[in-house]
């Protein structure tokens, strides 16, 4: 069964899924993986690095892939957003911080906005600025985000606050979504579709050390943890509401509650990280994924995955809508 909804007739895909625009693992093949899968792809923009950009941009094997950046990033190289609006045009991405300085020359391009939220008042803010799309992410997921809200609870307020003040707007739920349970239980909860990072971060065609995903493979959810310890080490300049949710290593034991002497000795701390980036070494580099790890336990291809989480969920939702029948009867 094909689960359609607003999502799916928006953007004229097959299966309600939309790629997180991650820094670095959304490249181009996996973002164009995606999207061949009748998914929707969002190449990561992430920290406006012009080198990284263009190399993963080539990549690109469709003209239906979207974009997405860490908005106050932007502000480092602005003329990055016209780029990305002239060759990823299928969709726009702005994520932490207010989208007002960049959301006006996405709807001037008549290009579809979304924009990443975390709690209500950014929703209300996000409809301000003009976004078609918004994602509802929760506490749970990988990377950046603020502790305010849980995925299960934020998603359904949002729902019903975007139904009372904007109801052409769509909603995505993110963080802790790793199958296909997670997307029927965001359909349920009043989402058009999910936004799924974590689990496309260990697919194959993920730019990730192959290392890192075999790591995550053999995790839990209960190893992960907010911290700062790698935006201070790689001097970025995060708003300080902001943290990252990785997964536990011996550089975050280390350093996790001291990073003001972390600070003092970045430069020789920093060339261990991405000497062990480099090398393969996760005790040391970092691995930034949510508590959906707890739920995958294998390294496919992008397009198995879209079909796999799919059909789960047409498979949830048919035994719930029978259970409901039965019960009708």
């Amino acid at each position: 069964m094909a689960i359609k909804t607003r999502l799916t007739e928006f953007f004229g895909l097959e299966h309600p899924i939309v790629l997180a625009p991650m820094d670095p693992a959304s490249g181009g093949e996996l973002a164009s993986a995606v999207s061949a899968a009748g998914a929707l792809g969002l190449l990561g923009g992430g920290y406006a690095n012009r080198a990284w950009f263009e190399e993963q941009s080539a990549k690109v094997s469709r003209p239906d892939v979207g974009c997405g950046f860490i908005s106050w990033a932007l502000a480092s190289d602005p003329g990055l957003l016209d780029l990305a609006l002239q060759r990823h045009s299928r969709a726009l991405m702005l994520s932490f911080s207010d989208p007002a300085p960049y959301a006006p020359k996405v709807k001037q391009a008549g290009i579809p906005l979304i924009c990443q939220v975390h709690t209500l008042e950014h929703v209300k803010r996000a409809i301000d600025v003009g976004a078609d799309v918004i994602v509802a992410q929760g506490t749970e997921a990988g990377g950046h985000g603020l502790t305010a809200r849980s995925t299960m609870p934020f998603v359904p307020a949002a729902a019903d606050l975007i139904s009372r003040r904007a109801p052409r707007v769509l909603l995505l739920a993110a963080g802790g979504i790793a199958d296909g349970r997670g997307l029927a239980a965001a359909l349920m909860l009043g989402a058009d579709g999910v936004l799924m990072g974590t689990r496309f971060w260990a697919a194959q065609e993920s730019v990730i050390h192959r290392n890192a995903k075999e790591k995550v493979v053999t995790a839990s959810g209960d190893e992960t943890i907010r911290t700062r310890v790698y935006d201070v080490v790689r001097k970025k300049a995060w708003p300080t509401e902001y943290t990252g949710r990785l997964m536990k290593n011996g550089f975050i034991e280390k350093w996790h509650g001291r990073e003001d002497e972390l600070r003092t000795l970045q430069e020789a701390e920093l060339q261990r990280v991405e000497q062990a980036w480099t090398s393969g070494d996760y005790d040391t580099a970092n691995v930034t994924v949510g508590e959906g790890i707890g739920l995958i336990n294998d390294i496919p291809t992008a397009g198995d995955l879209v079909k796999r989480i799919s059909a789960e969920a047409s498979a949830c939702l048919s035994r719930y809508a029978a259970a409901r029948s039965s019960i009708a009867a």
